[in-house]
C-alpha cells in the first residue's frame, strides 16, 4: 500500500499551474458588452424604474 503522507516537496513537483492569454477580440467584445449595459441602464432602466416608483400601476 502506497503511503497516504507524502512530503510537500515531493508532491508538488506534479502541480504546473498554466494561465491562459485572452485574445483581444474576446476583451474587445466584453468592453462592448459593458458599455451597452451602463448605456442602457442609464437611458432606459433608471428612468422607467424611476417612473414605476412615483406612480405605480
Amino acid at each position: 500500500m502506497p503511503s497516504e503522507h507524502v512530503p510537500v516537496e515531493q508532491e508538488s513537483k506534479y502541480h504546473r499551474y498554466v494561465g491562459n492569454v485572452i485574445p483581444w477580440g474576446v476583451r474587445l467584445i466584453w468592453i462592448g458588452f459593458w458599455v451597452f449595459a451602463i448605456y442602457y441602464t442609464l437611458k432606459y432602466a433608471l428612468p422607467a424604474l424611476q417612473r414605476e416608483l412615483i406612480t405605480p400601476p
